[in-house]
C-alpha cells in the first residue's frame, strides 16, 4: 500500500515556498528510485508567526519557530517538517532528529536599502531594520553611529517597513530572498568579516522521527554531505555555548578540499558579541570531525570571556 507522507511547514510565503521545494524534490527522487510515495503537507502556526511585536530575545528565541511542529512530529500527526536550520535550537526533542540538510544556498547577510546604498556608504545615524542581536552587535561594531531597531513579520512585510516605517535599510538572510526570487531586491550582500551569518544559515533542517527508518532512507537521498557536515560544525559550536535568538552568536564553515586526502578539512569562523558591538570575539579552527571542531572553537570563546558575555545577557 502507497504510504502517505505527511509533511509540517509553517505558512509564511517563505515557509510554503520552501516546503514545496523540498515535495518536488522528494517525488522526483522516489519516481528515480522507484519508490512509491503520496506526499501532503500540512501548515502550522508557531508561537513565533503570532508574537510579532516583541523581540525575538526576550521571548524565548529560536524555539518559537519550532516548538508546535516538532511536537506534531513526535505525535505522528506529520512524517516530517522543513525548517530554516537558523531558526532551530541546538538541541532537539529526544525522540527527533535531522534526516537531511539539503544544499545550502549563499548563507551572508544582505542589505536593503531605499537608494540601493551600500552599508559604508550609509548616512550618519542611519536607522537600521532587523529582528537579529547578531546582526546588532556585528553592525554596531562596524559603525557605532547606526540605530539599529527591531523589525519583526515575514520578509515581504519587513522591506514595505523599509518604506513605511522610515528605516534607510533592513538587514536580511539572502538566502529567504534567493528562495523567493527576489534577489534583485538586494543592495549589498555583507561579507562574513563584516557580519558572520547565523548557525545554519542558508541551509534547510528536514526533521523526522530518529526511529523512522523508512522516512530516514528517504531524506538520505536528499542529503547533501558537504552541507550537512559544515552545518554539523556550527551547530555543535552553537551547543557547546548553550545559546540561541537571545545571544549575538554567529558561525561559519566551510570545507576545504586538501590534495591527496579523501577527507577535506573544515574551516569553522565563530563569534560571540556583546549587544552594544563594544566586544566581538571572534576566531577560527580547522580540523576534521566536526562535533569536535564546534566544541573546541566553544570553548576557545568561553576562554576569551564568551561565558561572561552569555551570562549576562542571559540575566
Amino acid at each position: 500500500m502507497k504510504r502517505r507522507i505527511v509533511i509540517g511547514t509553517r505558512k509564511s510565503a517563505l515557509a510554503l515556498t520552501q516546503t514545496n521545494q523540498i515535495v518536488r524534490l522528494l517525488q522526483d527522487l522516489s519516481i528515480e528510485n522507484g519508490l512509491d510515495y503520496e506526499f501532503s503537507t500540512k501548515n502550522m502556526v508557531t508561537q513565533g508567526d503570532i508574537i510579532l511585536d516583541v523581540t525575538l530575545s526576550k521571548v524565548g528565541g529560536k524555539g518559537l519557530f519550532v516548538k508546535e511542529i516538532e511536537q506534531a512530529l513526535f505525535d505522528g500527526e506529520i512524517d516530517l517538517a522543513v525548517h530554516s536550520l537558523k531558526d532551530m535550537p541546538a538541541q532537539l526533542l529526544e525522540g527527533l532528529t535531522i534526516g537531511a540538510v539539503p544544499k545550502r544556498v549563499d548563507p551572508r547577510d544582505c542589505l536593503i536599502t531605499k537608494n540601493n546604498l551600500k552599508l559604508a556608504d550609509l548616512p550618519y545615524g542611519a536607522r537600521i531594520g532587523t529582528s537579529s542581536l547578531r546582526r546588532v552587535s556585528q553592525i554596531k561594531a562596524f559603525r557605532s553611529d547606526f540605530q539599529l531597531e527591531s523589525i519583526r513579520g515575514n520578509i515581504d512585510t519587513r522591506i514595505k517597513k523599509l518604506e513605511s516605517e522610515g528605516f534607510d535599510a533592513i538587514v536580511l538572510a539572502s538566502a529567504g530572498l534567493f528562495r523567493m526570487g527576489w534577489e534583485d531586491r538586494i543592495s549589498e550582500y555583507l561579507e562574513p568579516t563584516i557580519c558572520l551569518p547565523a548557525v545554519g544559515q542558508g541551509a534547510l533542517g528536514i526533521e523526522c522521527r530518529a526511529n523512522d527508518l523508512e522516512i530516514l532512507a528517504l531524506l538520505d537521498l536528499l542529503n547533501d554531505p558537504r552541507s550537512a557536515l559544515t552545518v554539523k560544525a556550527e551547530r555543535s559550536f552553537l551547543k557547546r555555548l548553550n545559546g540561541g535568538c537571545q545571544v549575538p552568536i554567529g558561525a561559519y564553515a566551510v570545507l576545504e578540499q586538501l590534495d591527496n586526502q579523501e577527507q577535506g578539512l573544515i574551516r569553522l569562523t565563530g563569534m560571540v558579541g556583546s549587544p552594544d558591538g563594544d566586544i566581538i570575539l571572534k576566531e577560527t579552527m580547522t580540523g576534521i570531525e566536526p562535533i569536535e571542531l564546534g566544541v573546541m572553537l566553544g570553548e576557545l570563546l568561553i576562554s576569551q570571556g564568551a561565558d561572561r558575555i552569555l551570562d549576562q545577557m542571559g540575566s
